[in-house]
């Protein structure tokens, strides 16, 4: 399976992925949403190629540090989690265009948010 280029795990009841998932090295699709999911594996950090994350729908209390080695990751969907807070790495994010934080309880006028827009990424609050 180190040739898949797109999964789609969505309402399965996951609370976190295998460390694993980081062998999938061509993958640049990831679909999650509708689980339980708490957090992601370091291994994440590996799926270089990975240009969408669609993590709508699940228990994140914050962002995975794995997400910040991502140089690809074009979308980032978060909607419907328990974000509060977000990490200085998130508008280091080479190619981030589009990235989805509504209905989380993140503050729609944090400074990193305007950084993003500043850029020309796409966020939603």
């Amino acid at each position: 399976m180190t040739g898949l280029v797109e999964l789609r795990a969505q309402h399965n009841r996951l609370s976190t992925l295998p460390e694993t998932i980081g062998g999938l090295r061509a993958l640049r699709e990831l679909w999650l949403r509708g689980n339980a999911i708490t957090h992601l594996p370091p291994s994440v950090a590996d799926l270089r190629e990975l240009r969408h994350l669609e993590l709508r729908e699940n228990a994140l209390p914050a962002l995975p540090p794995a997400l910040a080695d991502l140089p690809r990751l074009r979308q980032l969907d978060l909607r419907s989690n328990r974000l509060r807070h977000l990490p200085d790495w998130l508008s280091r994010m080479p190619a981030l265009e589009k990235l989805d934080l509504r209905w989380n309880e993140v503050d729609p006028a944090h400074p990193l948010l305007a950084a993003l827009e500043h850029r020309g990424c796409v966020v939603l609050t």
